[in-house]
């Protein structure tokens, strides 16, 4: 049975089997090429904290520091972007929280919600990470990604998330595994 032109796998006309291996071959390298991006981003993270002085958190607790801004947030939503797992959030929350980097604070109509906030702390070491990580391309050089090539990347990303989300939530079977 041909599948919807488009699709992984597709047996349209004019798309061998070679084609489909090609495409199935890349649909599986693509999940492990942003793993190895993602722990090459942590240790680049490390060199940052190491540089700024920051010896107390984790690249990992550095990137959740990042992800928050001067405004209050709840811990499920983080959770609920999809960014971390619940259990490994509360730990680098505590680790924050502990550091001086975070303050949290309960709802009073629910006091199982938990909102962050950057303290003043947090909120200079995100600045001095961000400066940090903006000096990771060399002074003066090209860029190792032209911005527009970056744009058409981080889009095709977007698109394949919303659809893999999709698969998820809406397929046959009824839900996620």
């Amino acid at each position: 049975m041909a599948r919807e032109k488009g699709g992984i796998g597709e047996t349209a006309s004019g798309i061998g089997a070679e084609a489909d291996t090609q495409q199935a071959e890349a649909a599986l390298e693509l999940p492990r090429l942003l793993e190895r991006l993602h722990r090459r981003y942590l240790d680049m993270l490390q060199v940052a904290l190491t540089e700024v002085g920051m010896l107390d958190i984790s690249p990992v607790q550095a990137m959740l520091l990042l992800d928050l801004d001067s405004s209050e947030i709840g811990v499920q939503e983080l959770v609920h972007r999809g960014y971390y797992q619940p259990s490994h959030l509360l730990y680098n929350v505590k680790k924050l929280v502990s550091g001086g980097y975070v303050a949290q604070s309960r709802l009073h109509r629910d006091r199982r919600a938990v909102r962050l906030k950057l303290t003043e702390k947090g909120l200079a070491s995100r600045a001095a990470l961000h400066r940090q990580i903006l000096g990771f391309e060399p002074a003066g050089g090209a860029p190792a990604v032209d911005p527009a090539e970056m744009e058409r990347v981080q889009a095709a990303l977007r698109r394949l998330e919303r659809r893999w989300d999709e698969y998820l939530r809406f397929r046959p079977s009824g839900g996620p595994a």
